[in-house]
């Protein structure tokens, strides 16, 4: 079961995303559970760990747009489209990125990108169904860790473009 904490500080407990978004002054909720290693997919772990419907759980892919690191956020319930992503930034071709570089510049571990607090603040895409919700959850830069908050809050601190780059 996923434990709740509102608006946590970047204390001891505190991860960059957490971090960005105490500074900020943005509304959050912090939701931790244990991340089981085996399960085969991060984002269905924690929708069925959070009890949240997975449309509403997101995940946070690193892709390189004409050879440009871009942040792509969707639905763990469904897959990017590189194209549409390549398009909502007016690129012409998309591939995920190196699991490494990702890492390395992000900051953050596969599994526990966070869309937020990244070492290198990185072009972003928001999948345009967000808006469909009040509240979305992302990565909060760890394994086992969410955070929920306002699609709109989470466009505006990562300088989000909205497009739908989401499949189901």
């Amino acid at each position: 079961m996923a434990k709740k904490q509102k608006k946590q500080t970047g204390g001891a407990g505190g991860t960059p995303a957490t971090v960005a978004l105490t500074a900020a002054g943005t509304a959050f909720t912090v939701h931790a559970y244990e991340h089981d290693p085996s399960h085969p997919s991060y984002g269905e772990e924690a929708a069925e760990a959070m009890g949240v419907s997975p449309e509403r759980v997101f995940k946070t892919l690193v892709a390189e747009v004409d050879g440009e690191l871009t942040v792509a956020v969707v639905p763990v319930a469904g897959s990017l489209d590189l194209k549409a992503l390549a398009a909502a930034v007016s690129g012409k071709r998309a591939v995920l990125a190196d699991p490494a570089a990702a890492e390395r510049t992000t900051g953050y571990v596969r599994g526990g990108i966070s869309p937020l607090g990244q070492r290198k603040r990185l072009r972003t895409v928001l999948d345009d169904s967000a808006a469909g919700h009040p509240t979305i959850c992302v990565s909060a830069g760890r394994r086992g860790l969410e955070v929920e908050l306002a699609p709109g809050d989470l466009a505006e601190l990562t300088s989000a473009v909205l497009a739908p780059i989401g499949r189901a």
